[in-house]
């Protein structure tokens, strides 16, 4: 267990703290809960392509037409430290 949290320290350290000036106890603690979301549900995990475990790959878009038609959202979490992109329904 002890590696666990010293990669997800060294993770939260490199990505966010090295990147984010903290103002005060209650900020560091918004950071944290924003890096811990972002870590846990939309942080693309290393696997086969990014792929979740237990989960299909998606089909590949290998039409050039498609692929100038995909409409992609950004959207910017604490400042734009962390961005989550999410295709537009």
């Amino acid at each position: 267990m002890n590696s666990i949290m010293e990669r997800w320290v060294q993770t939260c350290r490199r990505e966010l703290l090295d990147r984010t000036l903290i103002w005060n106890h209650r900020h560091l603690l918004h950071a944290l809960r924003e890096f811990e979301q972002f870590y846990n549900g939309h942080r693309p995990h290393q696997g086969i392509a990014n792929a979740r475990p237990l989960h299909p790959l998606p089909p590949a878009i290998a039409d050039p037409e498609k692929i100038t038609r995909l409409n992609i959202r950004r959207r910017d979490r604490l400042g734009g430290i962390l961005r989550e992109y999410r295709h537009a329904a």
